[in-house]
């Protein structure tokens, strides 16, 4: 059994909603939402949708991928790693992207043999199911420890692959990797899985020619990047960066250009949340959160979508959980107000966005919900 959550911090929580400095809660305006089940899983870490597809795409963390019916709740397996990974804490199947032009997908996992991540390559068929003789690995990057291992893949606006990995695990950074430019924990990566031998670098990524930092890297300065996504309408990058023993944390850069995020500092660990960390770690223009809450209110982020779905008074609010409060939350940006919009939903692993922009919560005891007007 699972013991701790993808990404958890050490410490147990209660339940009152996060607030921002700015909140600014209006309870004659509350969105009315509900969670419907969709299907009953095996420990879902992760939601992914295929271009053109209307299936959802679940990962469950012991090495298993299964396409859902969102109306039927009907499940069938597509692909079956559980030879290539160990699950257990925050190990296992943790990722998955398609390819938005071409039919490859990819996948995101710790090595059974010595725990490093992988990052996969399949071939999908027409029906959705992945040729496991196809599997490529695109990146392997070693993990000096079993914990903040990142996971999450997502497709950037212009069709390359993000990457989100965690510091490397242990507490505090001990080894300051967020903070190092030439190492490739705690970071987002921006690669061409298809690009090269056995990926491309993007010639526009803000360190392409190697001489300031590694060249994969897009933006640096985070502790365990469990889960991040660019709004579609916007561009905007969003991100929940799991933290140490205070403070979780929203992150959002407004995309000013063809891509959001090129050569930002989360400031980790310079900083947990806003507070001040390792004194001995400098992250000039770091980057602050939209949202800090407490370990009073939880203890590991579980990002997060932008609604884009059937709820119009959600429209443009960030959803966003934590495992250790069960508590589906809503942050508007544009006032700063944070509400609570469903509780007790148990240890949650993730909020994504499926199919037809919907957003669907994933708990890790096995239910898939779908957010829908109450």
């Amino acid at each position: 059994a699972v013991t701790s959550p993808p990404g958890a911090a050490p410490t147990a929580p209660a339940t009152p909603p996060p607030t921002t400095e700015a909140a600014t809660p209006d309870p004659d305006v509350v969105p009315a939402v509900a969670v419907a089940p969709v299907a009953e899983l095996d420990q879902p870490v992760d939601l992914a949708v295929r271009p053109g597809d209307p299936t959802a795409y679940v990962v469950q963390q012991g090495g298993t991928i299964v396409a859902i019916d969102i109306v039927s709740g009907a499940s069938r397996p597509v692909l079956d790693v559980r030879d290539l990974t160990d699950a257990g804490g925050e190990r296992g199947l943790l990722g998955l992207a398609f390819h938005p032009s071409q039919p490859f997908a990819y996948v995101n996992y710790t090595s059974g043999d010595d725990g490093a991540t992988v990052v996969a390559e399949y071939a999908v068929a027409a029906d959705g199911t992945f040729d496991p003789a196809t599997g490529r690995v695109v990146l392997r990057i070693d993990q000096p420890y079993p914990n903040h291992n990142g996971g999450g893949l997502v497709f950037g606006p212009d069709g390359y692959l993000f990457v989100g990995t965690g510091d490397g695990g242990s507490g505090g950074d001990p080894e300051r990797r967020a903070s190092d430019p030439f190492d490739l924990l705690g970071k987002l990566l921006r690669i061409d899985p298809r690009g090269g031998d056995p990926y491309g670098i993007p010639a526009d990524n803000p360190f392409a020619d190697g001489a300031e930092a590694a060249p994969e890297v897009w933006s640096l300065g985070l502790r365990n990047p469990w889960r991040f996504d660019f709004d579609p309408p916007t561009g905007d990058l969003w991100i929940a960066d799991v933290g140490q023993n205070q403070y979780e944390e929203v992150n959002r850069v407004t995309a000013a250009g063809p891509t959001a995020g090129a050569g930002a500092n989360f400031g980790w660990s310079a900083y947990e949340g806003s507070e001040p960390f390792n004194a001995d770690v400098d992250a000039p223009g770091a980057v602050m959160p939209i949202l800090t809450y407490g370990h009073g209110d939880g203890c590991s982020i579980s990002g997060g979508a932008v609604h884009r779905g059937g709820v119009p008074a959600l429209a443009g609010w960030y959803l966003f959980s934590d495992y250790c409060a069960g508590t589906l939350w809503g942050l508007d940006a544009a006032s700063g107000r944070t509400i609570e919009l469903a509780r007790e939903l148990g240890p949650v692993t993730a909020v994504r966005r499926g199919p037809g922009g919907e957003t669907f919560v994933l708990v890790h005891d096995g239910p898939v919900l779908h957010v829908v007007a109450g």
